[in-house]
Formats: C-alpha cells, sequence, structure tokens
C-alpha cells in the first residue's frame, strides 16, 4: 500500500523575503483600522460605481495566437530597488504609464500598493482609473479581510492573494469575500507544494472570479525562471485561468508559454525597466 500524502492547510514557514514585509504589513493594517474603521470602508463600497470585469478582460479579450498582458506599475523593489531613477522622484504619474499600456495593448493593469517597501500607493488605482479603461489589479501583501474592502474602496477590481502568506481557511474567506465585493482574485503560488495546497479553490466560490498566478521568482535566491511555469502547468486543472508571473522579457517567453497552453502573464519590471513602457510592451507582445 503506498502512503497518502497530504497537503497542510497551513503554507510553508514565510520565506525570510516575505517575513519582514509580513511583520510591518500587520503592523501597517492595525493603524488603517484605526483610522478608517471598516463601517467606513463598507459605506464606500456602498456607493462605490461596479468593479470592471479583470477576469473577463485577460481570458476572454485576446486575439488568437496572442498572449493577454497584465502590465505592471512598479517604482522599485527590496530586491531590485529604485526601477529607474526618476520614479524616485514625488512627481511620479502612474496615469501616464497606464495610459501608455492601455494604447500599447494591455489586457489590465497591476498596480503595486505597498509604500514601505515599493513605493506604491492606494491612491494610485483611482487615477489609473480616471486615466485609462482597463480594469486594476491592487498588488500588495493582503493578508486581513480588511484589506479587501479597502482595496474596492480605493476602486480596485482584483486583488492579489499570496498562498506564502495566508493558510487555508484565510484563503477560502478572502475567496467568498472578493466574490462578494466583486473583486476578481489572483491567487498566487511560488511553489509546487503550495500549487497542490490551494489547487482544490482554485475557481471557488465562483469560477468567473478567480485566477490562478504561478510566480517563477524563488524567493529564496529572488532568481527567476520561466520554466517553473511550464513545469507546473500540467497540475493546473484549468490553465485558462492560469497567469505566470516574472522573469518574462521577450516574445519568446510569450510564445514558449503559449506552447504549454498559458496564455495570460503579469509583466512589470521588465517593462518599467525601459524609458518608454508603453513601447517596451508594444515590443513584448510582436508584430
Amino acid at each position: 500500500m503506498h502512503p497518502v500524502t497530504t497537503h497542510p492547510s497551513e503554507p510553508d514557514p514565510t520565506p525570510p523575503v516575505l517575513a519582514e514585509i509580513v511583520a510591518h504589513k500587520r503592523d501597517e493594517i492595525e493603524r488603517a483600522k484605526r483610522e478608517v474603521p471598516l463601517r467606513d470602508l463598507e459605506l464606500e463600497v456602498a456607493q462605490a460605481e461596479p468593479a470592471r470585469n479583470f477576469f473577463g478582460a485577460v481570458t476572454n479579450r485576446r486575439a488568437p495566437g496572442k498572449t493577454a498582458i497584465i502590465a505592471e506599475i512598479k517604482r522599485k523593489s527590496p530586491s531590485a530597488g529604485w526601477i529607474r531613477p526618476e520614479y524616485e522622484h514625488d512627481g511620479f504619474e502612474p496615469e501616464a504609464v497606464a495610459r501608455a499600456y492601455s494604447e500599447s495593448g494591455a489586457s489590465a493593469i497591476s498596480c503595486l500598493t505597498d509604500e514601505q517597501f515599493f513605493a506604491g500607493h492606494l491612491a494610485y488605482i483611482n487615477r489609473i482609473k480616471a486615466a485609462c479603461p482597463l480594469p486594476v489589479l491592487r498588488k500588495d501583501f493582503i493578508l486581513d479581510p480588511y484589506q479587501l474592502w479597502e482595496a474596492r474602496a480605493a476602486g480596485a477590481d482584483a486583488v492579489l492573494l499570496i498562498a506564502e502568506c495566508l493558510n487555508e481557511s484565510q484563503i477560502v474567506d478572502m475567496l467568498i469575500l472578493g466574490r462578494q465585493l466583486q473583486l476578481t482574485t489572483l491567487l498566487e503560488v511560488h511553489s509546487m507544494d503550495n500549487l497542490l495546497r490551494v489547487r482544490p479553490h482554485v475557481g471557488f466560490p465562483h469560477a468567473g472570479y478567480n485566477l490562478l498566478g504561478i510566480n517563477n521568482r524563488d524567493l529564496t535566491t529572488m532568481t527567476t525562471d520561466l520554466a517553473h511555469t511550464t513545469r507546473l502547468v500540467d497540475l493546473v486543472d484549468d490553465p485558462t485561468v492560469l497567469v505566470s508571473e516574472s522573469g518574462i522579457k521577450t516574445p519568446g517567453d510569450l510564445a514558449r508559454l503559449r506552447d504549454a497552453g498559458v496564455n495570460v502573464a503579469l509583466v512589470g519590471e521588465h517593462l518599467m525597466r525601459e524609458p518608454d513602457p508603453g513601447a517596451a510592451l508594444r515590443a513584448l507582445l510582436g508584430p
């Protein structure tokens, strides 16, 4: 008899690169709750415009033989520092980048909103949405349901959930709340173990609100390997909802992903490193 393999509901120990960020984020969330009580967010959400369909934008609006790109607005990161020198200044305009992405073929926008480590801001979301018609994902370290209300009140159409930061019950609760708030959830994994742990919940509670992301970055070495997605794709029940993230730089990379059945990619740092992110996106998408 073969032993039965089980997958724990708890994530693996938090990778070192995430530990400091998560600890700071927990303090940040508690401060936010004191400054803006949940009831205030609920009132804002009740009066908010309907969310744009992020799920549909990346799964339904793609030409044959093309990859849907979630183009990311990112000023800095703990590993790379400031992506470009000019992004360090207070005059950074996320809306200008968003317009360039929208005009250059992006299907959706991802926006870093963490301030401490990525120099983002929650207010960027509404600025982006006022400047372009694409749906916007709040990319942050979501640890508490309060942040989903916060995201929706700020105009987000989708949120990132990082499996390495959440246990199974937290993931399930946030998937349910995300659906209630009309938010698409991009459930991201970095490892095979976490993919197997979250796989039963992909598409829950409603298939039209849940994407699965495979991040090609090794959180221990901080290196990226596109083959990480192609190795794990066979473990994904529905590749149409799969998003490959990190380390994507060339049209050949996109073709390689499409050959493996992956038709959606999130690309940020590669585009933001160029003087013209829109032109970089056009070059990535190819003729």
